[in-house]
């Protein structure tokens, strides 16, 4: 029965394993962040909760820039509500090649790696919900499609259990 049991949580452990992004290594074109994101913006999104229905709508308009290793990410979201809300990302390019960003919504450092055509982001996010705010964990990954555009899908978690996905679309101008 034991070994039954290892084995059912062995399979349900693998199939809920991700490639890691070395995985994309051989994928063109190279994404090179401080290329991508540089100058302005547009991205269009939704979140989708866990039963798949959309639930909020929203388009970003970003400002890009970077000095040497050090870059900065001015996010201004509009969102389908009719709402605003404002995300600044700093983002430290590591010797070994990974990236570090932080906001000040964002619990602690983000940590990002790129390979080929593809970037994986990992950070907890401080998510404002009804009056409270919850810290969720965000798998977050991108995948450039040309040199405008880059597509975005992040997973929501919370102590391993799906919230819910953040779809978005960005496009260089």
């Amino acid at each position: 029965m034991k070994l039954l049991a290892a084995a059912l949580l062995s399979l349900g452990l693998a199939a809920c394993a991700t490639p890691g992004v070395e995985h994309y290594r051989a994928e063109q074109p190279r994404l090179v962040l401080e290329q991508y994101f540089s100058g302005k913006l547009d991205a269009w999104g939704m979140f989708q909760g866990r039963d798949g229905a959309v639930q909020k709508r929203f388009h970003v308009v970003i400002d890009a820039s970077w000095q040497g290793d050090t870059g900065v990410l001015d996010e201004h979201f509009t969102w389908s509500d009719g709402t605003t809300s404002r995300r600044v990302w700093t983002l430290r390019r590591q010797p070994d090649g990974r990236y570090i960003g932080t906001a000040d919504d964002v619990v602690g450092e983000a940590i990002g790696e790129v390979s080929g055509n593809a970037l994986r982001w990992r950070y907890v996010l401080a998510l404002p919900v009804d009056g409270k705010v919850y810290h969720v964990d965000f798998d977050d990954w991108m995948f450039l499609v040309d040199d405008k555009v880059m597509l975005n899908r992040s997973r929501m978690s919370k102590w391993g259990f799906h919230l819910g996905e953040v779809t978005l679309s960005f496009t260089k101008r």
